[in-house]
């Protein structure tokens, strides 16, 4: 069972709180659901809309055709109508003009009678959802009473949970311990800022907003010198304006981790979309040669786990990590009925704080932490930096997932992608002959996937950028040229059944 409802309208209409109510009801009956958000770069106006798909079994994408459209304007219905299925129901707003600004309460009321849902069950989210419930369960009422029941969502015996990526990246931080972030707001990075911001007294951790990027980088490699465990997060415009300090942190070997969320460029782009455009930024930016870590979850649950490993292996290598998302990832909001794995923690052990006197430099070093442009020195220090790359990754294969296989284990039609894609290549193969790869570490790159591709008759390559950026990394690191590849760059992800439809026509199905 897969439904999906469109709730489109102008910014500030409500249209958030909408998909938010309806889901936190349906993940208490026990269905997985999964909210992509649509929005331009306007605080009002313009055209908005949510897809929340809602399954009895786990999803993580949304699809092009519509069970349900609920338009807050005629914009909408004129927007997605091609999308719509033929027993599509239209709901639209105007009927309950009156209801002022609890209308997104109303149009809840609705769906969840369409839904075949129950009142009561709606009551008790709105009480969770809001201090003054009684209000808002009378317009709810309102809108529960004007429809008929169109589907039967019985209660599941399963517990669900919901979170963004953005919320999961606050829980991995909190779970690890941080103990400051440092950030300049820039969209898809905020909520994240947000998110460690709004309970920040209560988890004994410090949120700064920073003047720029610039200042975020050097503030957290100072903090991190002087023992607090750090993170900074920005898109790929602030992450251009952090290199310095990246290439500050190779030769320092100051633990550092950066959350990046991607969007299209280059330049401004379109801030408010998504990309996988900056996996080449990730791998390489900073002048000079220094190992870093480069993790990409997929989901929620991923985020949370890939947060605490990149934090982890940060201080443990005192290494550069960097945690690799986009809008997708950050901004959808995902169900899952499983939890992350056990948070690796990193303790940091000191001597009598005062006894001795540490330097930190940006000049290549002799032992005594003075600046040094000995040949015999620089040499064997690059060397010594260079080898954390190959102790991190035989770490790292030994503890943590670098990939993760999905769908027939036995198929030799291979499919290889990453990051917020992920989830709807999962959703796109179900029924068809395919394995999927997903590759959770760009860096180091695993060695089971060269195997892997070896042994299959097809590879396809899934990715959201012009260039198949993993495809070239696995090119460089392995000799292999995947040659089907299926790419989307408009800034919109994919929607499974459209994916769906381009495997089918690589591998049949």
């Amino acid at each position: 069972m897969r439904l999906n409802i469109l709730i489109g309208g102008k910014a500030g209409q409500g249209i958030n709180k909408v998909s938010g109510i309806v889901s936190g009801v349906l993940s208490k009956l026990g269905y997985f659901t999964f909210n992509y958000r649509d929005y331009p770069s306007l605080i009002r106006g313009g055209h908005n809309f949510n897809v929340l798909s809602i399954s009895d079994e786990q999803i993580e994408s949304h699809e092009s055709s519509l069970d349900v459209i609920v338009a807050m304007d005629e914009r909408t219905l004129e927007t997605h109508k091609s999308f719509q299925k033929t027993d599509c129901e239209i709901i639209k707003a105007d009927e309950f003009k009156d209801a002022g600004k609890n209308l997104n309460i109303v149009l809840a009321g609705i769906l969840i009678k369409l839904l075949g849902i129950s009142f009561k069950s709606l009551s008790e989210e709105l009480v969770l959802q809001f201090k003054e419930s009684k209000d808002k369960a009378a317009f709810a009422k309102k809108g529960f009473d004007s429809r008929k029941k169109k589907f039967d969502l019985k209660p599941l015996k399963k517990k669900i949970s919901i979170l963004s990526g953005s919320e999961a990246v606050a829980v991995g931080a909190r779970n690890s311990g941080l103990d400051i972030y440092f950030a300049y707001p820039m969209t898809p990075a905020t909520n994240a800022l947000h998110e460690l911001a709004k309970d920040q007294v209560k988890n004994n951790l410090m949120v700064f907003q920073a003047e720029n990027e610039i200042a975020a980088a050097s503030m957290a490699i100072g903090a991190s010198f002087a023992g607090a465990k750090v993170l900074t997060g920005t898109s790929g415009g602030g992450f251009d304006l952090m290199s310095e300090t990246l290439s500050l942190q190779g030769i320092t070997q100051i633990p550092l981790t950066v959350y990046l969320a991607s969007r299209p460029g280059p330049g401004t782009g379109i801030p408010t979309y998504t990309s996988q455009g900056d996996l080449n930024l990730a791998l390489r930016a900073g002048h000079g040669e220094f190992p870093r870590i480069v993790v990409a979850p997929g989901n929620a649950v991923e985020q949370i786990e890939k947060t605490s490993e990149a934090l982890f292996l940060a201080e443990h290598f005192r290494i550069l990590s960097i945690i690799l998302s986009d809008k997708h990832l950050a901004e959808s909001e995902f169900s899952s009925d499983v939890g992350p794995t056990k948070t690796p923690y990193f303790e940091v052990i000191r001597e009598s704080p005062g006894s001795s006197i540490i330097k930190a430099s940006s000049y290549e070093t002799n032992e005594h932490g003075l600046s040094t442009e000995s040949a015999v020195i620089a040499g064997k220090n690059i060397g010594e930096r260079m080898k954390k790359y190959e102790t991190s990754k035989e770490f790292i294969e030994k503890h943590f997932k670098m990939v993760k296989y999905h769908g027939k284990m036995d198929s030799k039609n291979l499919v290889i992608g990453w990051g917020s894609t992920s989830g709807a290549i999962k959703d796109a193969i179900k029924g068809l002959d395919a394995k999927f790869l997903q590759v959770l570490y760009m860096k180091p790159l695993s060695s089971e996937i060269k195997n892997e591709i070896e042994k299959s008759d097809k590879v396809v390559l899934v990715e959201c950028n012009v260039t198949g950026q993993l495809g070239r990394l696995i090119r460089e690191k392995t000799g292999i040229k995947i040659k089907n590849r299926i790419l989307k760059y408009n800034g919109r992800p994919f929607y499974c059944d459209e994916l769906n439809g381009y495997l089918k026509k690589v591998i049949g199905g």
